[in-house]
């Protein structure tokens, strides 16, 4: 009883050390250099948000930086007068699309190359990868043009498949690479043809890659600028390409072309938020193999 009584002071006495922790300089690094780095990214974001709710005469006064009386004028021209609604619907019909049919072509593609060891066939796909967007456009607008294509949405179309579908199949290739091949081989040997044993048992395994390969095409999609500007006309405009009608030759309209901004921004953040936990499997997933 006598040795129970003093144990229980000295634990007492031990608590309030134990409890103390040394402050690593490390961790204060780690903590200061990650805030740095989040001010740093979101900063932009949160001024170009203040500045679509400033008229211009507030966005050039700086002591009206953060304390100033808020209008959605700014955002009745963006939906209202510059009808960006339609440049919407564009950007969607056009991203969905391209990302589609990369999908449709991309997918197979990488499944052929991955099990039949396509070297040379996937060097070419990273040749489209390395030549830049911008020594095609001459080219490109030469020959749709002839072809009365330019200004539809079918050349907007191929041409953002042009970097979606290589992205598709490396993303895919990776990830099938990653697929035990004993799978498939016991399908087959319960009486599925290869074709079968891609669609019901490697396809379905592959879906963490193909949301990855989706999510990050559309996102390409959405943004583009280079292609849209060349090769879109006044029915088919994009979001990015829209944005520059409120750049004049004498002056910019910058609350309207910050509230632009938001409403291009904005889906791609929700997108981003909701989706980034599939973004990182499916592209951890392809890392390791077996």
């Amino acid at each position: 009883m006598t040795a129970t009584l003093v144990r229980e002071p000295q634990a007492a006495a031990m608590a309030p050390m134990r409890r103390k922790t040394k402050v690593r300089p490390y961790s204060v690094f780690r903590v200061i250099a990650l805030t740095v780095i989040v001010l740093t990214f979101i900063a932009p974001l949160v001024w170009m948000f203040l500045a679509s709710l400033k008229t211009n005469v507030d966005i050039y006064d700086s002591s009206k930086a953060f304390v100033f009386s808020p209008t959605l004028e700014n955002y009745d021209t963006v939906f209202g007068r510059a009808n960006y609604f339609t440049y919407i619907l564009n950007s969607f019909w056009i991203g969905f699309a391209s990302t589609g049919l990369s999908l449709l072509l991309g997918v197979p593609a990488a499944y052929s190359m991955s099990r039949y060891v396509m070297k040379r066939s996937a060097s070419v796909v990273l040749l489209a990868r390395i030549i830049p967007g911008v020594s095609l456009l001459v080219p490109w607008y030469i020959i749709f043009s002839n072809l009365k294509m330019v200004g539809g949405f079918e050349v907007l179309i191929l041409s953002h498949m042009f970097v979606a579908l290589p992205l598709v199949v490396y993303i895919m290739m990776s990830f099938f690479d990653s697929l035990p091949l004993e799978l498939e081989e016991q399908g087959q040997v319960d009486g599925l043809t290869p074709i079968g044993a891609f669609l019901r048992i490697s396809l379905p395994l592959a879906v963490p890659g193909i949301a990855t390969a989706a999510i990050l095409s559309f996102i390409f999609s959405w943004n583009n600028f280079m292609f849209a500007l060349v090769l879109s006309g006044a029915d088919t405009k994009t979001l990015p390409v829209a944005i520059f009608d409120f750049v004049a030759y004498a002056s910019i309209d910058w609350g309207g072309l910050m509230a632009a901004a938001v409403v291009i921004t904005v889906p791609i953040m929700v997108i981003a938020l909701f989706t980034q936990k599939y973004i990182v499997s499916g592209l951890t997933a392809g890392a390791t193999k077996g």
